[in-house]
């Protein structure tokens, strides 16, 4: 049952988000659900992110400091010190729309088995006029396994820790964040997370602002170690669902996002993408088709994905 002494905890992780931060602290600042507290932490930023976070004046946010070297460490050190019943992970770059907390607070109404989903979008810039929301099949009330399999069919899973406000006693049963990975360790999270919940309650009233576009972001890195991140998160992460639940839809689910690693990671890193491929076989194959546009499918026609892939490679763009 929420009251309104239900305390919500936010925490951020951040690294020299100068730029943005005191923005997404303002997201907060401005909840209609003002019983939260905002636990920062900053992770050796070498800008002037601390300035710009410690220039807000609220009783309700606390700063850590310290050099924690990952988001998954971070969140972890803010989980440690928080204090909540229910838990936002919020990235210091993004913003939340004024009604998200106690819109997502009512729809979970005390339960400790229930995930509370907001809707999200893309933004680019400091241009809010840019957002465009992005629907998703799973944009309802889902089984939380289920979620994970339709989610997942497609290969374009969204798990933003800003959408997910989840019960202390959810994280407690299911673990932290793993700190050995580094990219995308949202999805192993967050598949550890939802094997162990009950359900997904959508809530469309809250809105996550994604802001896309950052020079340099996380998500975008290619090098041998962000791509290790990723080739671990995604066995985890499916090996999680499986272990619960492996009919065949679940199974081609985790081939699907298993394949997706492979269609983005070509040519690099064959290793990887020769380990993954066993995996997908040993599921029973994938039916994803390539990804790319219009010219990368005439490509693909003539060419062979991998052909086309080798094209796009040699002439420095995607198509």
């Amino acid at each position: 049952m929420v009251t309104q002494t239900s305390l919500v905890s936010v925490c951020m992780p951040c690294r020299n988000a100068e730029p943005h931060v005191a923005a997404a602290i303002d997201s907060v600042l401005q909840q209609s659900w003002t019983q939260w507290e905002l636990i920062v932490i900053n992770d050796g930023s070498s800008d002037r992110s601390l300035e710009r976070i410690r220039s807000v004046s609220d009783p309700r946010l606390r700063v850590l400091s310290g050099c924690f070297g990952s988001a998954a460490r971070a969140r972890n050190a803010a989980f440690a010190a928080s204090q909540g019943d229910s838990i936002l992970f919020f990235d210091a770059d993004d913003l939340l729309s004024p009604l998200a907390i106690e819109a997502q607070l009512t729809r979970l109404a005390g339960h400790s088995d229930a995930v509370a989903m907001a809707s999200w979008g893309r933004f680019y810039g400091n241009d809010l006029a840019s957002f465009r929301p992005d629907p998703q099949r799973v944009w309802r009330d889902m089984d939380a396994r289920d979620w994970l399999v339709e989610a997942w069919a497609e290969a374009q899973p969204m798990t933003q820790p800003g959408q997910f406000l989840i019960p202390r006693a959810l994280i407690e049963v299911a673990g932290g964040w793993d700190e050995t990975l580094t990219l995308i360790d949202d999805f192993e999270f967050f598949a550890r997370v939802l094997v162990h919940a009950k359900e997904v309650l959508f809530t469309p009233e809250a809105t996550l602002y994604y802001r896309s576009g950052i020079q340099g972001s996380l998500s975008a890195q290619k090098n041998r170690a962000a791509q290790e991140s990723a080739f671990h998160s995604l066995l985890r992460g499916t090996g999680h669902l499986l272990a619960r639940r492996s009919d065949a839809a679940a199974r081609r689910a985790c081939a699907n996002v298993l394949q997706n690693f492979i269609y983005g990671l070509y040519p690099e890193h064959a290793d990887l993408r020769a380990a993954v491929a066993q995996r997908v076989a040993e599921l029973g194959g994938s039916n994803l088709p390539v990804p790319g546009g219009p010219t990368f499918q005439l490509m693909r026609r003539a060419l062979g994905w991998k052909g086309a892939k080798r094209l796009q490679r040699a002439l420095g763009r995607g198509f």
